[in-house]
């Protein structure tokens, strides 16, 4: 048994802040957001019109059930990887499952930051392919908005919102599907991106919120050297596992993290950055969004071909990484 990717979906929000308008508030300009990042602009959620992240969630969640061309009812289990769900209790998945009207599934979020794509898709392989169950919809959903520091130059310029989703299903196709998931973990690394107040050690307060403790730190030097050496050594590691090349990969999907990092990656593994599906520079940092936006983008552009080779990447606070092959 294996599991594919039968339909994808996604969701961004209407309102488009370019970096132009991030310059009337921040020291910085165009030219140093593009050359650092790579994004020219980013989507933000507009919460007083119901663009809330269950909203989001739930939009790219039917397209990608409509993609699937299977009921709702079909759906066994759902599955979200966010950091900004509307509430701490309950899940955010459980917001989609009542607003899908999904009720035949189980649900649960995960946290693994902006890795939380690559590990949600391997949580859901892991389900379909014990044959437990058939149908799974995994759902990457953030409103980065609402965890960013606006006045804080080094990360202000970096997130957007969005949602995507897939429907994982159950093949007797060899053919097809995921091949193999490699997860990995370092928890030293922990206070290179963090929240400090909000969780149960150090509730927020006012002084905290006027030093932007409620909101994500990055120690971005750091961040960025140990995201270059761990994604590489996991595309390394995970294709000499699989008897793969890199010749072999047709695209790779990287989480969107920073264009540097990606074009980093690409030097040290020597890969063309022709082969990487970037679209960062629309959407800026969506975290566990980002990857599947990034595929359903290609998907419904016809850019994926039958037998593709794609290899999926991504890596978030944590700090948390993975890496995944797959063949359309």
């Amino acid at each position: 048994m294996k599991s594919r990717i039968i339909g994808t979906g996604s969701y961004v929000p209407k309102k488009v802040v370019s970096n132009f308008e991030l310059t009337k508030t921040l020291d910085t300009d165009n030219e140093w957001i593009v050359s650092r990042t790579g994004i020219r602009t980013r989507h933000i959620a507009d919460k007083q019109s119901g663009e809330t992240c269950s909203f989001m969630a739930t939009k790219a969640a039917q397209q990608a059930v409509d993609d699937a061309n299977i009921s709702i009812n079909d759906i066994d289990m759902i599955i979200v990887a966010t950091l900004s769900a509307d509430y701490k209790v309950p899940s955010l998945a459980c917001l989609v499952q009542e607003q899908l009207g999904a009720f035949n599934a189980a649900a649960f979020d995960i946290s693994a930051a902006c890795a939380g794509s690559i590990y949600g898709l391997s949580i859901a392989n892991s389900f379909i392919v014990s044959g437990q169950y058939k149908n799974v919809l995994f759902i990457g959903a953030e409103m980065m908005s609402s965890a960013t520091n606006w006045q804080d130059r080094n990360t202000a310029i970096l997130f957007g919102d969005a949602a995507s989703a897939c429907v994982i299903s159950s093949s007797n196709d060899d053919k097809s599907g995921f091949i193999d998931f490699k997860l990995y973990a370092d928890g030293r690394q922990h206070k290179h991106i963090f929240m400090p107040q909000g969780g149960s050690l150090e509730a927020v307060d006012e002084e905290g919120i006027k030093q932007g403790k409620d909101k994500l730190f990055m120690n971005g030097r750091e961040t960025f050297k140990f995201a270059v050496r761990s994604v590489t050594d996991s595309i390394n590691d995970i294709l000499q596992k699989n008897n793969f090349n890199k010749e072999n990969i047709t695209f790779i999907v990287p989480h969107q993290a920073n264009l540097r990092i990606i074009e980093a990656v690409a030097k040290y593994v020597d890969v063309s950055l022709d082969k990487f599906l970037i679209n960062l520079d629309k959407y800026a940092n969506t975290s566990a969004a980002s990857l599947m936006l990034a595929y359903d983008e290609a998907n419904r552009n016809n850019k994926l071909k039958k037998d593709d080779l794609l290899l999926f990447l991504a890596i978030g606070a944590g700090f948390v990484w993975g890496a995944s092959i797959y063949k359309v």
